[in-house]
């Protein structure tokens, strides 16, 4: 069985940025430019869409010639350091309790004066 349908156009990546950048001006028909250009309007939404042959990156590939990529330095908030949880100790010693809440940013000191209070 043959058929008498005609093979796919291809469109190159200057056609579709121009259609894309046409579409993007203020007022534009997107029906209006790809019959401008022959095309099917279809199309042009799906070259909008980002479908098809990556209808973004070749806007970025044409856009690419005007401003070339570049780094840019973002001055992030800084974080306040997390809070220690409190240390909270329950000794007894023979009939006696005592129990103790210190601050967990001062861990090094409750260290220090629970290994006095044990001896």
């Amino acid at each position: 069985m043959h058929s008498n349908v005609a093979p796919r156009r291809r469109h190159g990546a200057e056609l579709k940025a121009k259609v894309l950048a046409e579409c993007d001006e203020p007022g534009a028909s997107v029906a209006a430019v790809a019959q401008a250009h022959s095309l099917n309007a279809n199309l042009v939404h799906k070259w909008r869409r980002g479908r098809g042959q990556g209808a973004r990156a070749i806007e970025v590939a044409a856009a690419d010639d005007k401003v070339a990529g570049a780094f840019v330095a973002l001055q992030l908030p800084a974080q306040p350091a997390a809070a220690a949880p409190d240390i909270r100790i329950e000794l007894r010693r023979g009939a006696t309790t005592v129990s103790i809440a210190w601050p967990g940013a001062a861990a090094g000191e409750c260290a220090a004066w629970l290994r006095e209070w044990l001896r």
